[in-house]
């Protein structure tokens, strides 16, 4: 006992806490002892507010992001000021943007887009030629036609599948995961991955510093260099108060060989399969891609594992050359989000399939966190007599995520939106189905993280029938659910309702 309980006041995590909690409390003495000169410290931090709200209101970011600041400066008058040049001077994030940016420049070479597969696009569609023009110019990946593609509607089928795959792996394989957690589906994974390295295979593991830092034991990932998997782990987290912290690897990609990748929401842990209970039944939702469309995922991946490096090699090595048929059932586009760029190209193909529907947009999502311009897109496709429903979990993960979700029902359903909850437990599946022609698949929730601040990726689907499969599987999880109503809105308890409408107000800062 004596001994676990040293283990847990010395280990990294209660550490990193205790570093944490010495920065917030040095800023809080600097303030209490510049309060013996406190009429001229408040004076000028009163004036650096005023400065920074005319500043804020007149930058180009989200009007949902500067309404917080200047709440929090109303509240905290003398450190939310110091507290917005913080975040915004942070040399570290600078650079860490400035590499991205590098990266993305150096290999743009290796995604260029085809004209004629835009041109077959618009044959069909000229509204989602439009969308695979804008993300082939400011999502960087282009369109493709020569692929396949599968989608599972739940984590269990596509890890079987995941399996099946790497074992037929040849050169590489490539994983970059939010979450990886010791349990049946990892120690399934890592056997695999042991096998294939000792046979001189190519394997790569990337890992999210806060994702997964917390998770697993110290040093662990060090020791799978022992059997020849290479690992690094993206934005480490560090026990300093920065910006960039907020930057996580969110993504999920598995890349075999050049010519098989997959996406979705479904981390490497239990959960995410099934095998461990924690909010009720897990459903999810993934996708595989074969063919070219590969490719784009795997520039996605070395992006990233080469971001602090001089040299980058050269990409083409790993390029699988063999020609892949046309895929005459539709088209398919692979898109990485960045938070460094400040072009928000996951919320822009949300916003672009809500604004172009005619018939219906059927969206599963574990969060709902939007911004004005999300709701007026949902409010207005709804009024105009588009069938807009929106599945969320009935057991939620984070109490105070689902509280902010409920602020947003009531104004909602009032515009004809409708709202269902997965009532067996959890729904962590971030797709888009629109009108038969078009749906997205990926790890993309709809919250501002995922949105602005979390490196992301998905898959847009084109007249495919993948597109089909997706809308399937909303309207079978449907006679899962519970239809959310006004009346449930207004039964709701007026403190939860309070609690609800306070945590909104400061929901682009959490």
């Amino acid at each position: 006992m004596f001994r676990k309980l040293i283990r847990g006041l010395f280990n990294r995590n209660t550490l990193f806490i205790l570093l944490l909690l010495l920065q917030v409390v040095f800023l809080v003495m600097t303030v209490l002892f510049l309060s013996k000169h406190y009429i001229e410290v408040a004076a000028g931090l009163i004036a650096l507010n005023m400065i920074l709200a005319v500043y804020i209101s007149n930058t180009d970011e989200n009007p949902s992001y500067k309404m917080p600041w200047f709440l929090m400066m109303s509240f905290f008058p003398l450190c939310t000021g110091l507290a917005y040049v913080l975040v915004k001077t942070d040399i570290g994030h600078r650079m860490f943007k400035k590499n991205y940016a590098r990266r993305v420049g150096e290999t743009k070479k290796y995604l260029p887009q085809k004209k004629q597969i835009i041109q077959q696009i618009s044959e069909k569609s000229t509204v989602n030629a439009h969308l695979a023009e804008y993300l082939a110019e400011y999502g960087g990946y282009p369109v493709y036609r020569n692929y396949e593609s599968e989608y599972f509607p739940l984590g269990e089928q596509m890890f079987e599948a995941m399996k099946r795959e790497i074992q037929k792996a040849k050169r590489y394989i490539f994983l970059e995961y939010f979450i990886i957690d010791k349990g049946v589906m990892w120690e399934a994974l890592l056997e695999l991955l042991k096998e294939k390295a000792a046979r001189g295979i190519d394997v790569r593991l990337m890992y999210d510093g806060f994702g997964t830092q917390f998770i697993m034991p110290m040093q662990y990932f060090q020791k799978l260099q022992q059997y020849g998997i290479q690992c690094r782990v993206f934005n480490g987290f560090k026990p300093f108060l920065t910006s960039s912290q907020n930057n996580r690897d969110h993504r999920k990609i598995l890349v075999i060989d050049g010519h098989t990748a997959f996406t979705g929401g479904i981390n490497i842990a239990d959960e995410y399969i099934n095998q461990k209970v924690r909010f009720g039944h897990w459903k999810d939702g993934g996708v595989l891609c074969r063919g070219e469309a590969a490719w784009s995922f795997t520039v996605m991946f070395l992006q990233l594992w080469h971001l602090e490096e001089t040299d980058n090699g050269e990409l083409e090595e790993y390029r699988w050359t063999e020609t892949f048929p046309a895929n005459h059932d539709g088209f398919v586009q692979p898109y990485s989000d960045s938070p460094t760029d400040g072009e928000s190209v996951g919320r822009n193909v949300y916003l672009d399939i809500i604004n172009n529907a005619q018939d219906y947009v059927y969206i599963m999502t574990p969060y709902l966190v939007l911004d004005h311009e999300l709701i007026t897109a949902l409010e207005l496709a709804a009024k105009k007599g588009v069938d807009v429903r929106l599945m969320m979990p009935h057991i939620p993960d984070k109490w105070y995520v689902y509280a902010i979700a409920w602020s947003y029902y009531q104004e909602l359903l009032a515009k004809h939106v409708r709202i269902y909850e997965y009532l067996p437990g959890f729904v962590h599946a971030k797709n888009f189905s629109s009108d038969d022609r078009i749906a997205v698949s990926g790890t993309i929730n709809m919250d501002y993280r995922s949105l602005y601040l979390h490196f992301e990726c998905a898959a847009v689907f084109y007249q495919s029938q993948t597109v089909l499969e997706i809308k399937n599987d909303f309207i079978q999880s449907l006679e899962k659910c519970k239809e959310i109503t006004l009346e449930d809105c207004q039964k709701r308890p007026l403190g939860k309702r309070i609690v609800s409408g306070i945590l909104r107000l400061f929901a682009p800062l959490m």
